[in-house]
């Protein structure tokens, strides 16, 4: 058996159990993402008279919380690619777990800012090592709709912590909602024995016992051998140098720099939404159920968003569904600060759920398979790091403007501008720089021949 490129093997594969495992296990992982994010705003109104906090003081506990996000997308992001992705997640899950869970246990906000700093450092590594590892494992003619299904797990997240501060949190508290944190800590031995590594770590490691029992499971018919070649001496030579110094070789600068803006364009809105979405519902007039309710449509509107959009990807292209995307978000934004229907007013929630949570989902893939699989990680985590500037300066911008005389739901307008900034920012990206095409054009060769 000669060289074996496990990318290929991976890009013609059909969907089948082992993929289902993956998609799985990268969804249960990312769903507690999107209910870390929005328990944090459920909870807001009661933690607030509980605690004592003023707007601005709510608001800078939310960022500190995403300064601990953006250190673990950084410092855990570089991590997977030294000790493994499977190893990060498991990191993860035992972070948010535990101080999550002591959150909702402390007696005063400076302890409950701690602990929610560390539980974030656990949430801000899972992003990266979920986005690459289910693009890796993913067949590349539906590789988009399926990071974007995966990714709805996040938003599933969101709607459960909103269901759950409807039905439960008068008669429980907002602390219930950080006891529920504790859950992936008990189902972790499950996933250490049933989640599989990166190929592209067993690859560096010349483990082909390890590779070419995950290919047969990927492609069954394929008989793979642990002698055979993986590509060792290719995949040792392109992981040699500085990775984070790559981002911006072979052409990759300013696609690196657009997606830096993207992303934090894409997590300001969604933090900012996440955070202070019920607060300016009640402030607009409306209960403490009728203002989470649209909490949880928003969280439809980010699924209905994923999924419309990644199939459009496949028919018209992954840049123009995003720029798209960005575009509508910027006039929902507008149109959501100037409306008083309370139908209308759920219409564009969930439309800008859908452009904005909905169009991180899609973007995730892109910029994951823009970068070749030795620095993919580290892209996508460098990204999000920066992005996380975003999500960090959301909660204060929004809680000092709420703190003016302006009325609650001219906010909304604030939104308009990081989104028309984002679908920008895709315009500068350039795809014939990114491993995306070397990809078709291999494909397409093989064909011709």
């Amino acid at each position: 058996m000669g060289t074996i490129n496990t990318s290929k093997v991976v890009a013609t594969s059909s969907f089948n159990k082992f993929h289902l495992l993956v998609f799985l296990w990268c969804f249960f992982a990312i769903a507690f993402d999107g209910f870390d994010i929005a328990m944090y705003g459920i909870g807001l109104p009661l933690m607030m008279e509980d605690y004592g906090l003023t707007l601005v003081e709510a608001g800078a506990i939310g960022s500190y919380t995403l300064v601990g996000m953006m250190i673990g997308a950084f410092v855990l992001g570089l991590m997977s690619d030294i000790i493994g992705r499977k190893k990060v997640l498991a990191i993860c899950m035992v972070l948010f777990s535990v101080f999550t869970l002591l959150a909702g246990l402390a007696p005063n906000a400076t302890i409950f800012t701690i602990m929610r700093f560390i539980a974030a450092l656990g949430m801000g590594g899972l992003m990266p090592a979920v986005i690459s590892i289910m693009t890796e494992y993913s067949p590349k003619k539906n590789r988009a709709l399926i990071v974007a299904s995966m990714y709805c797990g996040y938003s599933l997240g969101g709607i459960t912590a909103s269901l759950v501060g409807m039905y439960l949190m008068e008669d429980f508290g907002w602390r219930f909602l950080y006891y529920l944190g504790i859950i992936p800590l008990f189902v972790l031995p499950f996933f250490l024995k049933q989640f599989p590594e990166s190929l592209s770590y067993y690859i560096f490691r010349k483990k082909g016992k390890e590779i070419a029992s995950i290919l047969n499971k990927i492609d069954p018919r394929g008989k793979y051998l642990e002698r055979a070649d993986y590509e060792y001496a290719t995949v040792k030579e392109q992981a040699t140098g500085f990775p984070v110094k790559k981002l911006f070789s072979n052409n990759r600068a300013s696609s690196t720099f657009a997606f830096w803006i993207v992303v934090f364009s894409s997590l300001l809105m969604i933090y900012g939404l996440n955070t202070w979405l019920p607060k300016i519902m009640q402030g607009a007039g409306y209960g403490i159920t009728s203002s989470l309710s649209f909490t949880l449509v928003l969280g439809i509107g980010q699924i209905g968003g994923s999924l419309l959009g990644g199939y459009l990807v496949e028919k018209i292209g992954h840049r123009r569904v995003l720029v798209m995307m960005f575009f509508i978000g910027g006039i929902c934004f507008v149109a959501l600060s100037m409306t008083s229907s309370v139908l209308v007013l759920y219409v564009l929630v969930a439309l800008g759920g859908a452009c904005t949570a909905g169009t991180q989902n899609l973007a995730n893939p892109y910029i994951s398979e823009f970068y070749p699989r030795e620095i993919r990680t580290t892209g996508v985590g460098v990204t999000v790091c920066v992005g996380r500037i975003g999500a960090i300066l959301a909660p204060v911008l929004i809680g000092l403007l709420l703190a003016t005389n302006l009325e609650p739901q001219h906010a909304f307008m604030a939104f308009a501008i990081p989104s028309v900034l984002g679908g920008v920012a895709f315009l500068f990206v350039k795809e014939k720089y990114g491993s995306f095409d070397q990809v078709s054009v291999t494909r397409k060769t093989q064909k011709a021949s």
